[in-house]
């Protein structure tokens, strides 16, 4: 009798067992999974939804009449501050993000991204197309909470730190870090990506961010959609390119929808289109025809300003699960800050921040079409240190306090025509007392991030991201022309005491070119595409490193592919230079350093 007993425990205790764990199962795979579509340079006016009659974008067209349409959603004024506030719910000044190169454009690795608390509550996490926030080990999206990533590296294909020749066809991008040869158009390709993990993971909640380069410039974009625009007699030519790139990145946004929808599990998955600042190029002022070209939607100003054009962008959402669907508008003050407290809420993770979050959960707001009373403030610093005043934006609903002496109310006047901070000088005061407060305790945290340098990886340093005032050589087409550039520093971090061979190079590694080698590889232009320049020679004399307050001088013969020196060195912060001399006397940063420990 008692063996009975216990047996019947045990079956009991089974089952128990058993319930629990599909209980558990089904609790994980109904929390909503996550498609994050964010593009580069699209402004507010850039879709057909938004009142561009000339634009082809059916399926987001189609989008947003079946989501929730932000129509007062606003980002930082340029790509990585935005992408920045984005994963991690921090303005770009507290981050380390207020630039877009001169390394200021590396999220600080004290920060905690969206990627990190996804993928701790147990998602599956997964970036492809562009990231920005730093080329260099424990800067990487993989480091970031990304577990899967299909990457070009800088703020776009073709730039300084990204793989060489990389011009938006058949490039080679970085999986999880290890370049890896592509096939097809660039945002053919990671939408293409960002299926495949989405077919990987459909059984698990997961996080895609589909983090696009398009339509950055250059403007490369395939024969067929340039042809769209080709007889456009309102469109510069460079807008038809343009605006193709952005039909393209339609087609694949409403081939991936369908895609979720086929794989049964669209109801219950959040998607997200959204935009990283005010158009680049959709807006722009023909000194031949004396007018402006394209559409802005009634807005003043364009990427990088501090008007609406520059930081209102779209953003909808659709979850039918959560009761996100049917075409409305929210017309609440948003921004990019608030997507981390809000995503977070819609999933149901728990997330105490040790950190000062700027955003605010939404979630309540949008279902129940309420507006949270609060302020918000952006600005475009793109400097080396964070400038108290500059090119900065107070929002407050409908509300915009320009510059500290400029107010303007964008309900009665969308183009910020009429200053009318002299009428109202009770809320202007109120909100500049806001962004006083607001400066005083963002500033505690302004620092800038140092460069990891770690025994048994090669750490290659790029000039994009060289700490000065003027230009950086921050693009491929700028290192061919071979014009020498302002030296300055980068911040760096010895992880271990030891001799480090350091070699700088005029060209990248992969390359295989010398030191003082052209390259005659010129591919004209056409209609859709840029032309291949030729690859200038540098009459490179000696090049010199300075490591904290030493220097050190290396002499190269003309055979060398690089000049490179042996050098013991302890671990810890400090600055590093490396620098050419010309024959002519005249010095230029070294556009790749590479830096490898020895023992």
């Amino acid at each position: 009798m008692k063996k009975q007993a216990r047996t019947i425990v045990k079956i009991l205790l089974s089952f128990f067992a058993f319930a629990v764990l599909i209980s558990c199962s089904k609790s994980i795979n109904e929390k909503p999974n996550i498609i994050i579509v964010m593009t580069d340079d699209q402004g507010y006016g850039d879709l057909g939804f938004n009142g561009n009659e000339i634009i082809k974008t059916p399926n987001l067209n189609q989008f947003a009449s079946e989501s929730i349409n932000f129509t007062n959603y606003h980002v930082g004024t340029t790509c990585s501050p935005t992408r920045a506030g984005f994963i991690t719910g921090r303005n770009c000044l507290r981050n380390g993000v207020w630039h877009t190169n001169a390394g200021c454009s590396l999220l600080n690795q004290d920060e905690v991204t969206l990627g990190d608390i996804f993928l701790d509550a147990g998602y599956k996490t997964g970036l492809f197309g562009k990231w920005h926030l730093g080329d260099n080990y424990s800067f990487l999206p993989e480091q970031r909470g990304f577990k899967e990533t299909f990457y070009h590296k800088g703020g776009g294909v073709g730039q300084t730190p990204d793989y060489w020749n990389n011009d938006y066809q058949d490039d080679i991008y970085f999986r999880n870090g290890e370049p890896e040869e592509s096939n097809g158009y660039c945002t053919d390709v990671f939408f293409d990506e960002a299926i495949s993990f989405i077919n990987k993971n459909k059984e698990n909640p997961f996080l895609c961010f589909l983090s696009l380069n398009a339509p950055h410039s250059p403007f490369n974009v395939p024969k067929e959609y340039y042809e769209l625009y080709e007889n456009e007699i309102d469109l510069l030519e460079s807008q038809k390119r343009f605006y193709g790139m952005i039909t393209n990145i339609d087609d694949n946004f409403g081939r991936l929808h369908q895609h979720v929808e086929s794989l049964g599990i669209l109801d219950n998955t959040i998607i997200i289109f959204t935009t990283d600042n005010g158009t680049s190029n959709g807006y722009k002022y023909s000194r031949k025809d004396k007018k402006w070209l394209g559409f802005n939607a009634g807005m003043r100003g364009t990427k990088t300003s501090e008007y609406d054009g520059g930081h209102r962008v779209p953003f909808i959402i659709k979850w039918k699960k959560g009761g996100l669907f049917g075409g409305h508008n929210y017309s609440g003050l948003s921004a990019h800050v608030d997507m981390l407290p809000t995503l977070l809420s819609f999933a149901k993770i728990a997330f105490n921040s040790t950190k000062k979050i700027d955003g605010t959960d939404l979630s309540k707001h949008v279902i129940n079409k309420s507006e949270a009373d609060r302020m918000l403030v952006t600005d475009t610093q793109r400097n080396l240190w964070p400038e108290k005043g500059k090119k900065s934006c107070v929002m407050y609903g409908n509300w915009r306090l320009v510059n500290g002496n400029e107010l303007y109310n964008i309900e009665t006047d969308p183009g910020q025509k009429n200053n009318i901070i002299n009428e109202n000088k009770d809320i202007a005061n109120e909100m500049q007392k806001f962004y006083d407060d607001w400066w005083e305790d963002a500033s505690k945290e302004f620092k800038y991030s140092y460069i990891d340098i770690f025994p048994n990886i090669t750490n290659t340093i790029t000039a994009h991201d060289v700490q000065v005032n003027s230009i950086t050589a921050w693009d491929q087409s700028v290192i061919r022309r071979g014009i020498p550039y302002e030296l300055g520093k980068f911040n760096v971090h010895f992880k271990k005491s030891g001799e480090y061979r350091i070699i700088l190079r005029r060209w990248p590694k992969e390359s295989n070119l010398n030191l003082r080698d052209s390259i005659n590889d010129y591919i004209p232009a056409k209609k859709y595409w840029d032309q291949k320049s030729k690859g200038k020679s540098m009459n490179i004399a000696s090049a010199f490193i300075k490591i904290g307050d030493k220097e050190y001088k290396i002499e190269l013969s003309d055979d060398l592919k690089s000049a490179s020196i042996n050098i013991d060195i302890k671990s810890g912060k400090t600055s590093l230079e490396p620098g050419f001399i010309l024959d002519n006397g005249q010095t230029s940063i070294a556009f790749y350093t590479d830096i490898d420990f020895l023992f």
